[in-house]
């Protein structure tokens, strides 16, 4: 994405001599007010948890995706590696220093904004099927790679995270993927990392 290569460009021309911190996957990572992070490599996921021991995941952020305390009123919020990953912790003063990295920042959080709302508008639609498939099709457009079966989705989630995504149980999940394999919307290997048909791309 364009997008994504002009905020490179700021971030290493600015912080080129700053080190990027890396963790583990299924790692948390702790945040501060005044941090503010930027994804370089790999998938991190933000969720929150309920009174009642329950846990929505309100964010999937991939390379330059930011990603901040600040940036919620929850009262729990908090952020997990999905894969190994690579972060540029920054701050807000940082930031107000460089007007450059200021638009791009604006920009990107349009962008965080418009994906909130993509997976807030899956639990809007009835059918847990149509839930599943759009979510699908979300993955693959944010960090599908092409390959010959089809569309790759190089982050590994359980049966369990998907259902809490789209609201549902794991063992709905696995019976729906299963059909969707059937329907060749899945590639049926034995890969580790689910791989959807092109075709799953036009969903808006």
């Amino acid at each position: 994405m364009a997008l994504q290569t002009d905020a490179f460009e700021v971030l290493e021309e600015i912080y080129q001599e700053r080190n990027l911190l890396r963790y583990a996957a299924k790692q948390k990572i702790s945040l501060y007010e005044d941090d503010v992070w930027i994804v370089y490599r790999g998938v991190v996921q933000i969720q929150t948890f309920h009174y009642s021991g329950d846990e929505s995941i309100i964010g999937m952020l991939g390379p330059m995706m930011p990603f901040s305390r600040a940036f919620s009123d929850l009262d729990s919020y908090d952020v997990q590696a999905l894969t190994e990953v690579d972060l540029l912790r920054l701050s807000w003063r940082d930031i107000q220093k460089s007007p450059a990295l200021a638009m791009e920042m604006n920009q990107l959080l349009t962008r965080r904004l418009q994906q909130t709302e993509i997976l807030l508008t899956l639990l809007n639609k009835k059918q847990i099927e149509e839930r599943l498939m759009r979510f699908l099709a979300f993955l693959a457009r944010e960090f599908g790679k092409e390959s010959p079966e089809g569309i790759r989705i190089d982050i590994r989630l359980t049966h369990q995270q998907i259902a809490t995504i789209v609201g549902t149980t794991r063992v709905t999940v696995t019976k729906i993927l299963g059909a969707f394999k059937k329907s060749s919307l899945l590639g049926k290997g034995n890969s580790r990392y689910l791989c959807v048909n092109r075709d799953v791309l036009t969903l808006s």
